[in-house]
């Protein structure tokens, strides 16, 4: 019994360390100030994305660079493997956009929503993960 649970233990680690090789980087750019980016960020490697972060002065034009719509903003963009993410979006989202694969520009999840990662709330709010296509335009993508 004790070797079949070392047995266990040593498949679990290599997994994990083959899972983390693998790993989807995010590139994060955020105001060096924002906590709430901070919590997101930890958000995302608690959940096996490999995050990296760059400070920007001016987060819209930075956000107006990378495509994403000001209407949609919130106080960070991402990218990740082609695709943008504005805002709180939870890891399971980002994973599922990554399986899926859909045309779209990426998804967003407009202001800083209270419950939503780096966003923890004892009073949280009902709220959308938005689909943004290539134009522009948005269906809800998932709802929390």
């Amino acid at each position: 019994m004790l070797i079949r649970l070392f047995f266990a233990l040593v498949l679990l680690s290599t997994a994990g360390g083959a899972f983390a090789q693998s790993a989807p980087r995010v590139e994060v750019y955020k105001n060096a100030s924002c906590s709430c980016c901070g919590g997101w960020v930890e958000h995302l490697r608690d959940n096996g994305f490999a995050v990296s972060t760059h400070d920007v002065d001016d987060v819209p034009a930075n956000r107006k660079k990378l495509g994403m719509p000001e209407d949609l903003g919130s106080c960070h963009t991402a990218t990740v493997n082609g695709y943008l993410i504005e805002g709180h979006v939870p890891a399971a989202d980002i994973k599922r956009l990554l399986k899926e694969k859909p045309k779209a520009l990426g998804l967003a999840v407009p202001a800083m929503p209270a419950g939503s990662p780096g966003m923890e709330s004892s009073s949280p709010v009902p709220y959308d993960t938005l689909l943004v296509d290539p134009k522009g335009s948005t269906s809800v993508y998932a709802r929390h």
